[in-house]
């Protein structure tokens, strides 16, 4: 396929229509385009948007970009921030625009997506052995010599299988052996016995070629930062000793790649201490979750808690809904639930009330519960709250925040709308 250039797709954006497929956009928006109604510029508390509605704060993701990128500048890192947070081609470009080598995915139909939208190096964070994927893929590196792709592999039977697909391939499919993070972790080749094995029946595929190795810490075991920084050292010793025995050799760089959202302050301070090796060393780093942070695990974990001086991430999420209920003092009840709000790690927060134009904090209220379509609140004596008033909910976890919203409008901080991001999930 001809791959349309990033610009050209993102405005094919603005082109599609408004109507009700996307919740709480203003209902006499309907049949205009996307960018017809970013055009108007509309307020989001006045502009006729509906609750429940989730906002995007553009001061804040710009905010979380510039910071990021500085990191990884400063540290040496090339980033790859993981998409699937996401799944938005418009957050893409901008991760781009602000730095990142490139995108990294979790799936085929994400690849695709990032494809269709003109991102030039992916990497997939997974072992990809699906035959029909792999014939899309072959044919997406044979149509463009500029398109890099990188993924795992974990075990001999994996290879064999990609093998097989790709018999034929005009291009090798670059891969990186991923190491464990523990014997009761998540995906990857558990010992460097078993590392090496994947390696030799990489070298003995001609579809494939060794690029390197990865991981991903955050499935450490009981992870902290001793034993995050253990499991680090393996992998780069690991990469030392595939480079000793010449498993680089055809290669222009070595791939070190690892970073999730809790643990980049590590990945950063152990890939600084990579050896000289045959080959220049990629120190990938894919953490994901910074672009728009949130209000519950990533504020909790985030390594900018553990490395003061170096800035902090901004919570960019609210999730406006409206009191609906008020049964007694100490209970109320909003039209938002599962549909709407992350709820797979963390319960929402009631951060701010809005009445007649004017914010507070939401003092006295707590999220207790959520159901299909309504938010559990617990209220305090103090918690001065009515039918109607709107109430600002923060987020916790990215991903299933970003996947409930099809067309999330950006606001800056006086509810005016300035764009609208569309998700892919």
């Amino acid at each position: 396929m001809a791959l349309a250039t990033s610009a050209e797709a993102l405005a094919g954006l603005a082109e599609e229509r408004v109507g009700p497929r996307f919740k709480g956009l203003p209902s006499d928006a309907d049949g205009l385009t996307v960018g017809e109604l970013a055009a108007q510029r509309r307020n989001l508390f006045t502009g006729g948007f509906t609750t429940p509605v989730l906002a995007l704060s553009a001061e804040r993701l710009a905010h979380n970009l510039r910071l990021m990128e500085t990191y990884a500048a400063r540290h040496g890192l090339a980033f790859a921030p993981h998409g699937k947070t996401s799944m938005a081609p418009q957050l893409f470009a901008r991760q781009i625009e602000h730095g990142a080598w490139g995108i990294t995915l979790a799936v085929p139909h994400q690849v695709r997506v990032a494809r269709a939208f003109g991102v030039r190096r992916i990497f997939l964070a997974n072992e990809l052995v699906d035959p029909a994927a792999l014939r899309w893929l072959s044919a997406e590196l044979a149509a463009d010599p500029g398109f890099r792709f990188v993924c795992y592999v974990d075990s001999v039977r994996g290879v064999h299988l990609m093998d097989a697909a790709l018999a034929g391939a005009g291009r090798p499919v670059d891969v990186v052996v991923e190491l464990a993070a523990g014997e009761d972790a998540r995906t990857g080749a558990r010992t460097e016995a078993e590392c090496a094995a994947v390696a030799d029946a990489v070298a003995a595929a001609p579809t494939l070629r060794l690029a390197g190795v990865a991981g991903y810490e955050g499935e450490v075991p009981r992870a902290d930062p001793e034993r995050v920084r253990a499991w680090l050292g393996r992998l780069v010793s690991l990469a030392a000793a595939f480079d000793a025995a010449g498993r680089f050799a055809d290669l222009d760089e070595i791939v070190v790649s690892a970073g999730g959202s809790a643990w980049f302050d590590a990945v950063a301070e152990v890939f600084a201490g990579i050896p000289e090796l045959s080959r220049p060393v990629l120190k990938l780093l894919r953490s994901g979750a910074y672009v728009s942070h949130d209000d519950g695990h990533y504020r909790r974990l985030t390594p900018f808690n553990r490395v003061p001086g170096q800035g902090a991430l901004e919570s960019a999420f609210r999730l406006w809904a409206q009191v609906v209920s008020r049964p007694s003092p100490h209970q109320a009840f909003l039209n938002a639930g599962k549909r709407d709000a992350a709820h797979d790690l963390d319960l929402p927060v009631a951060r701010v009330v809005r009445r007649d134009g004017a914010e507070r904090p939401a003092a006295g209220i707590t999220v207790s519960a959520l159901s299909d379509q309504h938010t559990w609140l617990r209220t305090d004596p103090e918690a001065d709250l009515r039918v109607g008033d709107w109430l600002g909910l923060g987020l916790s976890h990215p991903c299933t925040s970003f996947d409930k919203w099809p067309l999330i409008p950006l606001a800056e901080a006086d509810g005016t709308v300035v764009d609208y991001i569309r998700t892919f999930f």
